[in-house]
């Protein structure tokens, strides 16, 4: 299957994609094997030895972070979170998913606050068990993303069993026309719990949508040292999903040169109590330590803040993870020590900006 995208100098871009690297959202990150085959058309040249932060003016040897909320619109538990570590903490992002039920509260903030940095978080997967969501595009349209309660499926692993590709396209199309339609232009789009990155055939329809609506996308198309570190992958592998960021890059969309997404995985030490002040130390130190793991480039940097109420623990056990991370956004300490180290904190949407000065330069 070929994707055919315009590129910023006139020519194309002509790429397969038959297996891709999986960042899965929860636990790990799962590596998948992986083949790109690139035919570009034009003269197109690129250096192995600049980050994508070079090649966007920053200066050489900086790390360059986009702290990243996930799954906003989920409940109110999560917009409150989102909201407060970006105004109050040091994160810089968030995406929002466009088929749950709190959708309508964040987009009114949003209308009050059009410079928050906010992408869509495209949704294939309903997990929880006992609030869940459909499709937008409506179940005659895309059957194979419907489980036998009407909502979408729970696993990755069951979209890919049921769901064809176009049905995929039809949905992330479906949520991303929501949207425009409510007046608001997404900064960038990633994928929640990794499905868009589960199969070769979903990751081309992210791909190709991302550039025919010249939205920027999550896909770590860089350096990779830690997809490196977690999913062992090899060289060979990291080379090809180069390709694909050389590819994004050339349609004129900022790529990322890294991604850290362990930030679901630690839980508290055994017999310590999942108090405020537990969560925030631990946690704080968690986020310092990924940092300080980091090379330089631009990282994007995942995690699920809440600020809970009584009602969040009715839709997952996941209440002091998400909480940590709030904490740990909201607390001056982390903030001293990103302003110490001089860290540069980064959104979408000034990535994309940059992108647009790169190319408006030639």
């Amino acid at each position: 299957m070929l994707i055919k995208a315009h590129i910023i100098n006139g020519g194309s871009v002509i790429f397969k994609i038959e297996n891709v690297i999986s960042p899965f959202k929860y636990i790990h990150m799962k590596k998948i094997s992986c083949l790109f085959l690139i035919f570009i058309s034009g003269s197109l040249v690129f250096s192995q030895d600049s980050t994508y932060a070079e090649k966007l003016g920053f200066p050489k040897g900086k790390k360059v972070v986009i702290l990243h909320v996930d799954d906003v619109g989920m409940s109110l538990d999560v917009n409150h979170g989102a909201i407060e570590s970006m105004d109050k903490g040091v994160a810089t992002s968030c995406s929002i998913m466009m088929t749950c039920p709190w959708v309508p509260g964040y987009f009114h903030y949003l209308k009050d606050h059009p410079k928050t940095d906010a992408g869509l978080h495209l949704t294939l997967t309903s997990e929880w068990k006992d609030y869940r969501w459909g499709p937008l595009s409506g179940k005659p349209a895309v059957p194979g993303l419907v489980d036998n309660e009407g909502a979408m499926w729970a696993s990755v692993e069951d979209v890919v069993k049921h769901a064809t590709a176009d049905e995929v396209e039809t949905e992330i199309r479906a949520q991303i026309e929501r949207a425009l339609q409510m007046g608001f232009r997404p900064t960038h789009m990633d994928s929640h719990m990794g499905t868009l990155f589960a199969t070769p055939a979903f990751i081309q329809r992210y791909v190709k949508v991302g550039m025919e609506y010249k939205i920027p996308i999550m896909f770590p198309g860089g350096h990779n040292t830690l997809v490196i570190e977690q999913t062992k992958a090899s060289a060979a592998d990291m080379q090809m999903a180069r390709n694909v960021g050389k590819a994004l890059w050339q349609a004129g969309l900022p790529v990322i040169d890294d991604l850290h997404n362990t930030s679901y995985a630690p839980h508290l030490p055994a017999g310590v109590k999942p108090t405020s002040e537990n969560l925030r130390k631990y946690k704080t130190q968690f986020y310092i330590d990924a940092l300080k793991s980091l090379k330089p480039g631009i990282t994007y940097v995942i995690m699920h803040c809440i600020k809970p109420t009584e009602v969040f623990p009715y839709i997952s056990d996941s209440g002091p993870i998400r909480e940590g991370d709030f904490l740990a956004m909201t607390n001056p300490e982390l903030k001293k020590y990103i302003e110490k180290e001089g860290i540069i904190l980064m959104t979408m949407r000034e990535l994309m900006e940059r992108r647009e000065k790169v190319a408006s330069s030639r």
